[in-house]
């Protein structure tokens, strides 16, 4: 077999210990290796990093096992090429699995260039990566509590949540705070109610009315005091992302000894397309997203679609494209792969914006897919297509263009026509000839 890497390295990660290989091509044209286990804190991170250095050591693979490889990662990335790979892409031959082997097989594997890297985003994404992906956490607590209090209410008798549509709006909070106090008087209560909800003023006495006891104001009291807590939070959480963004954003430094006064070595802005602001800016313009989502599709994808070499890609990657198992010339299961858990989440989400937004092209695509393969899938569908419009305008910076809540019809105008008259005529029984229409002048 072909080798393409003539010294390279391979690790298995474990929590507390690493066992690395090094593996080279000898002037004799024969394979030579060593292996040693090492820990996994800094020190000991340090010592395998030296003991590579010995070697001229190019490349090195690692299975991408939870969060153990990123300490790996981190003090190695600087001097060497560092793969962090699919698990599943480098399956041993079962019954000959151990640490040892792991690290010996996917050396063997890198020095036959036999790897696929997984894509490992800079340190400034990673960053915004995390604040957005803490950020969802505390929305999806947020959300947990906020079910609790509904849960608690049903159990006092309170049927507040039949009246408003939010338990957290601005009346209803008042009136939880009330409650919480040991306030029982359901008209006062009702009173707090503001807008349009005081056209309901008899329901919600109606709805005040029930039976809180003691503990039940003491756990309401508790969870609305963690509600709080977690909107500020989510408040900090904003104001961190957006400095980010801003930091992101901004042209890179000069180098030193650069002349800053010099028009030709002045350093540019940005272009429109590795601009993260400007790109948030142009996602926005897709219906079902708005500038929180997109904040947190490109924490997960970037802005630079050059790692990407298709739309395709990208689709893959995430995890909203099609499978494909064949076998004995038959299709089998065609539903979608694992891929990035938080981008696919927030896909499906902006797909379901998506599909309530009439008179666009997204909205068409779902309902035309909805009919005849379900809800699910449809909403798949549009998700791989949000992805795909998102991939060519980071690459190319244009913005968003609607095809119209027309476009399949249009699309196939004289096709659709010849089956409505045919069908047309076998409900009449007769044939039909249709009016012509003159051009306007």
């Amino acid at each position: 077999m072909k080798v393409v890497y003539s010294c390279v390295a391979g690790l298995d990660v474990h929590k507390r210990t690493v066992v690395a290989t090094r593996m080279r091509v000898t002037e004799e044209q024969r394979v030579d290796w060593e292996t040693r286990t090492f820990g996994t804190t800094t020190p000991e991170l340090l010592a395998l990093h030296d003991w590579l250095q010995m070697w001229p050591v190019s490349h090195v693979a690692m299975e991408s096992t939870g969060d153990y490889w990123k300490p790996v990662y981190n003090l190695l990335a600087e001097d060497f090429e560092v793969w962090v790979v699919n698990a599943q892409h480098v399956k041993h031959v079962p019954g000959r699995k151990t640490d040892v082997g792991d690290a010996q097989w996917l050396a063997e594997l890198m020095l036959h260039g036999l790897l696929k890297p997984s894509f490992i985003p800079p340190a400034p994404q990673q960053a915004l990566r995390d604040l957005t992906r803490y950020r969802l956490s505390v929305i999806q607590e947020r959300t947990r509590i906020v079910n609790r209090v509904q849960k608690l209410l049903e159990g006092a008798n309170i049927k507040l949540a039949s009246v408003v549509s939010d338990v957290q709006g601005v009346s209803a909070r008042a009136m939880l705070a009330e409650l919480a106090q040991g306030n029982t008087d359901a008209e006062a209560m009702a009173q707090l109610a503001r807008g349009r909800l005081r056209d309901k003023l008899p329901e919600l006495e109606r709805a005040l009315t029930g039976r809180v006891q003691a503990h039940q104001r003491f756990l309401l009291s508790q969870q609305l005091a963690h509600i709080d807590f977690l909107d500020e939070q989510e408040a900090r959480l904003e104001e961190q992302i957006d400095q980010q963004l801003t930091l992101m954003s901004q042209p890179p430094e000069p180098p030193d000894g650069a002349d800053s006064g010099s028009e030709t070595d002045a350093p540019a802005s940005p272009p429109p397309s590795r601009d993260w602001q400007a790109a948030v800016t142009l996602l926005d313009t897709i219906p079902g997203i708005n500038p929180r989502t997109a904040v947190v599709i490109l924490a997960e994808i970037g802005v630079d679609m050059s790692r990407f070499p298709t739309a395709n890609h990208l689709a893959r990657w995430a995890g909203v494209a099609p499978g494909n198992q064949q076998s004995g010339g038959k299709r089998y299961s065609g539903r979608t792969t694992k891929g990035n858990r938080v981008l696919k989440t927030t896909l499906v989400q902006c797909a379901h914006a998506a599909a309530r937004t009439k008179g666009s092209f997204l909205n068409a695509r779902y309902h035309r897919i909805a009919g005849r393969r379900g809800k699910k899938r449809a909403l798949m569908a549009v998700a791989h297509s949000i992805l795909i419009a998102i991939w060519h305008m980071l690459t190319t910076g244009e913005v968003f263009h609607d095809l119209g809540s027309d476009y399949y019809d249009q699309r196939s105008h004289d096709r659709k026509l010849a089956y409505y008259l045919r069908r047309l005529e076998q409900l009449v029984g007769a044939p039909v000839q249709l009016p012509t229409v003159s051009a306007p002048a």
